[in-house]
């Protein structure tokens, strides 16, 4: 945590009495000592004190979002893209529960986050006060913790606290939760402050018997794999991530949540797993002898049916959260520690194991090479006529580059985004994986772009997606924020329409939007732009796609807006649907399906 000590006085050597301000401006000061830089928000009665000394700020940024939930899902972007801490600030009430959607996001994803709320005054709380909500009480299964500070003297330490809490073992959310008068009242500043977490104590360094014992499985393992999850990411773990692969030689799946961990160019990638991953990653998971999971938790998503689940694989599992550690699937060998740290302990213990007592994986790559073969990823063309959306993203990635930031939003768009964009770096990829909250991508590329101002940032999103939080292009306008968005309009719902199709005989209950199939257009997403000062671009044809996206990326003095009007009847291939073994993943429906309706447990959500 970044510290500024006590200034000393030159004469005496001593202590110089701390200095007096109110409760506002030691939030000011706090956040200037932690490094913040830039903070998303929109005032409101119970934070105008705070308000009113952020504007005097020579240091830190502040965007003013149009709708606080673009704020908390900027915060977010900017950590994910960055590595640093996201902050949002809001007020009481309605200001403080809009930011409850992306809180709760940052608390799946792992995200370092600092949400900075106001409060009615101490005396009202209870009372039922104008714009009171406990938003401590709302928010405390959701954060890593939530404070609630009345002292004005208290507030250094707290954010601060918060801080660390945030970024250090599994990051997450902390909300800090201010009430006017602490924010009115003054105390004397005293910082550093003395941060007292009884019981908050994360373990970074594994012991030496457990990576020994991992050491060992895998030296027995014939057909190993390294199932990496965003924990990976988020400790800056990718280059140990790298030898270690390349030192054992293991195949390496990424998830969602950690595309980009490991290079999608290289040969030992097999993928990304579950239920819309690749062949070779699902079925490399599901035929392994021994999975070593780096960071990541065994989501159904990535399991299918847990019972059914590499039957045969024991488990080496490797987490900072030790409650991740056989909540679902038992691990042989439970590791509690960094994902950094553990994996250059790994590769030393490696290293000692004698070439001649490690097992042959030469069948297992065969075996898996043929998967490749046989099961590439692809699509089939439309038979509408329309645009191939998998096509148009493919093109996105390619015209772009690797070392873009690509946020997007969830469904359909989020799934093609992941499978043909390739990755090659960690940060590149944002989304809602945990959650799956739609509108993260418009706010989440903006909050990007604010951390990484010189690299390319689109918002791949699709028409329900956007619709959600497509007034936060207005905050991008006037604050030269000049992300891309593309917006794959299949006018519907997409991954719901989906799972209508697939398992309710093509009733398609209220997932038709008519923005752009129909004889109108609600909303005109071109002329929506040219109303928030954005360049809107509208694709119906092939030979269009190119020059609208070249187009984009040689904008950049506002944002861009392309709308892709694309095929409603695409689907997201491979899929293995909720409820149901993976080894039953069908590569497209028309190839010897192996599942219908009735094997599927249709209760989770399609998104």
């Amino acid at each position: 945590m970044p510290t500024e000590a006590t200034p000393l006085s030159a004469a005496t050597g001593a202590r110089r009495t701390p200095e007096v301000l109110t409760g506002s401006g030691a939030v000011l000061r706090t956040l200037e000592h932690l490094g913040i830089t830039d903070v998303f928000g929109l005032p409101g009665g119970a934070i105008i004190p705070f308000y009113d000394e952020l504007m005097a700020s020579k240091t830190i940024r502040h965007i003013l979002v149009r709708h606080e939930q673009g704020a908390g899902h900027a915060a977010e972007g900017y950590a994910s893209a960055s590595g640093r801490v996201g902050v949002a600030i809001a007020t009481s009430g309605p200001g403080a529960t809009n930011l409850v959607t992306a809180i709760a996001d940052a608390y799946m994803d792992s995200v370092p986050f600092i949400a900075i709320t106001g409060q009615v005054f101490s005396t009202l709380m209870g009372t039922d006060a104008f714009q009171e909500a406990d938003i401590v009480g709302i928010t405390m299964p959701i954060t890593k913790h939530s404070f609630l500070v009345t002292d004005p003297a208290e507030i250094p330490a707290t954010i601060a606290a918060a801080y660390q809490i945030a970024t250090t073992g599994r990051p997450g959310p902390v909300l800090v939760d201010i009430t006017k008068d602490a924010q009115q009242n003054s105390a004397p500043y005293v910082w550093p402050p003395k941060i007292d977490l009884p019981g908050y104590r994360p373990v970074t360094k594994a012991h030496g018997k457990q990576i020994t014992a991992a050491a060992q499985l895998l030296a027995e393992s014939s057909r190993p794999v390294l199932y990496v999850g965003g924990g990976v990411v988020r400790s800056g773990a990718t280059a140990e991530l790298l030898a270690f692969a390349e030192a054992t030689g293991a195949p390496v799946v990424t998830t969602l949540m950690a595309r980009g961990a490991f290079p999608d160019s290289h040969r030992q990638h097999l993928g990304m797993p579950g239920m819309h991953g690749t062949v070779p990653a699902v079925l490399g998971l599901q035929e392994s002898d021994l999975i070593i999971a780096l960071g990541a938790r065994f989501d159904d998503r990535v399991t299918g049916k847990v019972d059914e689940f590499a039957p045969d694989a024991k488990v080496v599992h490797v987490d900072i959260d030790p409650a991740e550690i056989s909540k679902i699937r038992f691990a042989d060998v439970p590791i509690v520690g960094d994902a950094r740290e553990v994996l250059v302990d790994l590769t030393d213990a490696w290293a000692g194991v004698p070439t001649d007592q490690r097992a042959s994986t030469a069948s297992w790559w065969s075996r898996l090479e043929q998967i490749r073969t046989d099961f590439p990823l692809g699509f089939a063309p439309p038979q509408d006529g329309l645009l191939a959306p998998q096509a148009i993203i493919a093109r996105i990635g390619e015209l772009t580059g690797p070392e873009a930031v690509y946020a997007s939003g969830v469904g359909q768009h989020q799934m093609w985004s992941a499978q043909f964009i390739k990755y090659e770096r960690p940060h590149a990829w944002l989304n809602s994986g945990g959650a799956g909250t739609m509108g993260y991508a418009v706010p989440a590329a903006m909050g990007a772009k604010v951390a990484e101002p010189d690299r390319v940032v689109w918002a791949i999103d699709g028409d329900g997606c956007f619709q959600m939080t497509n007034q936060e292009l207005a905050t991008c306008v006037i604050n030269d924020i000049p992300i891309k968005v593309a917006i794959i309009n299949n006018s519907s719902l997409g991954m719901v329409r989906q799972w209508q199709t697939l398992f309710y005989d093509g009733r398609h209950s209220f997932t038709d939007l008519e923005t752009g199939h129909q004889s109108r257009r609600v909303p005109d997403f071109v002329k929506l732009a040219d109303a928030y000062g954005a360049l809107g671009i509208r694709v119906e044809k092939e030979d269009e796609v190119d020059a609208a996206i070249e187009l984009a990326l040689a904008t950049n003095d506002r944002p861009v807006v392309i709308d892709f009007v694309v095929s409603r009847d695409s689907m997201v291939w491979p899929m293995v649907p909720q409820g149901v073994g993976n080894s039953s993943v069908q590569y497209a429906r028309e190839h010897a399906p192996s599942w219908d309706a009735e094997d599927a447990d249709l209760t989770g959500d399609p998104a």
